[in-house]
């Protein structure tokens, strides 16, 4: 589609190389040895002035792209290199006073050419898998404007992990340094903004999704299999931006269901009469609060929810948190997980995040829409599962707030 005259004048493309320094931090006990860890993101993005953009207008013009990196931990023969594609959205900090601070989060994955082996990499329990998901915080300070220059300083946070669909899965968490420059198209940059008070708008409505995740159950257990989640729920869409609402949702997952269904060792143990309905103790029902960001085609969702109902989960914790030791007899002995009040709220709390993609812009408040979206979901910040899922939006009659 060829742009018109006053779009291309509202558009503002850049080129962002960067360097980034700093520390790759202990996933675990005897982790390997590691130096400074060294990265190199090259970024392409815009930052469009586009009036016609609610949400643009509403994250008061943010800068949207994505990212290419390459990324050594500082141990290339234990940690490998990971080359990563993350899209981001970089907003600004204190824009009343100053336009030079600003905010960088990216959500992406992974490619890590290197990963945990029992035999041969034992150390590194970061890494089990070769795509991993990825997470990016920056916070930027722009330091030095030169024409179509901007450079700038950055401090953030970077993480790595599969999202549970193979152990061990601890994750690599890395904290940077970094060094940039922002290549703007145009010589003037950071034009003066349009912040016109706009009428507010509010919309009700009503949502339906389904989803196939996949996740293991222990680093015994290690086979991934699939966790089949279903969910509806309601809420509001303001000013066609800012997407909130809470619903009810299902999970059943196969891995609690062929471990009662094979009557392993805590099930006859503990619960037997589990083996009585296997379907039945291997699902999870809960309540749960939503925050989305709309923008455009793209959606950045957020959940905190409830667990009403996972009666597996004592197993699930249990075999997890447990560990094994040889006696002085040189037999093993197999410690459980102690159930205890941190046990209580990972039982009861489930977070999930990700990115959706929606068929029509959510710009136009479409009556319908369908979207695509992948997700993280955690037990209080722990990963559970990956997901992949399929949802529905229907919009009630768009409402004007003076």
């Amino acid at each position: 589609m060829q742009l018109t005259a006053q779009e291309e004048e509202n558009k503002d493309f850049f080129l962002l190389p960067e360097i980034l320094i700093g520390k790759t931090l202990d996933a675990n006990t005897d982790f390997p040895e590691t130096n400074a860890q060294k990265a190199f993101f090259l970024s392409f993005g815009n930052q469009n002035y586009s009036k016609e953009h609610e949400w643009r207008y509403r994250l008061r013009y943010p800068k949207t792209g994505i990212s290419l990196g390459v990324t050594d931990f500082g141990n290339t023969d234990k940690l490998g290199l990971a080359y990563t594609l993350m899209p981001f959205m970089e907003i600004g900090l204190f824009k009343e006073k100053t336009r030079r601070w600003n905010l960088n989060i990216g959500i992406g994955g992974s490619y890590m050419n290197t990963q945990y082996d029992d035999i041969t990499n034992p150390f590194n329990q970061g890494i089990t898998t070769k795509l991993n998901w990825s997470f990016k915080s920056f916070v930027y300070y722009d330091l030095l404007k030169i024409s179509r220059t901007n450079w700038r300083l950055g401090l953030g946070y970077l993480h790595h992990s599969n999202g549970h669909t193979r152990l061990p899965n601890q994750g690599l968490n890395s904290l940077l340094f970094s060094v940039s420059s922002r290549i703007n198209s145009k010589s003037k940059s950071d034009k003066p903004l349009d912040l016109t008070e706009r009428t507010k708008t509010f919309q009700t409505y009503i949502s339906i999704r389904a989803g196939l995740g996949q996740n293991v159950l222990s680093e015994i257990f290690n086979d991934k299999k699939e966790v089949y989640t279903a969910a509806i729920y309601m809420g509001s869409i303001i000013n066609s931006t800012f997407k909130f609402g809470g619903g009810l949702y299902y999970r059943f997952y196969e891995n609690y269901y062929d471990y009662i269904k094979n009557n392993e060792a805590l099930v006859s143990e503990q619960v037997p009469h589990f083996r009585n309905n296997p379907y039945k103790y291997a699902i999870t029902y809960g309540v749960y609060g939503s925050a989305e960001l709309l923008m455009d085609h793209i959606g950045i969702e957020g959940e905190l929810g409830m667990n009403f109902y996972k009666p597996f989960y004592k197993i699930d914790w249990q075999i997890n948190q447990g560990y094994t030791f040889q006696n002085a007899e040189n037999e093993t002995v197999e410690v459980l997980g102690e159930l205890n009040s941190y046990y209580k709220l990972k039982r009861t709390i489930s977070t999930r995040l990700g990115l959706k993609y929606y068929l029509f812009s959510n710009s136009k408040s479409p009556r319908n829409n369908i979207y695509i979206g992948a997700h993280l979901n955690a037990n209080l910040g722990q990963a559970d599962f990956t997901e992949l899922s399929l949802g529905f939006v229907h919009r009630l009659n768009l409402k004007q707030k003076k």
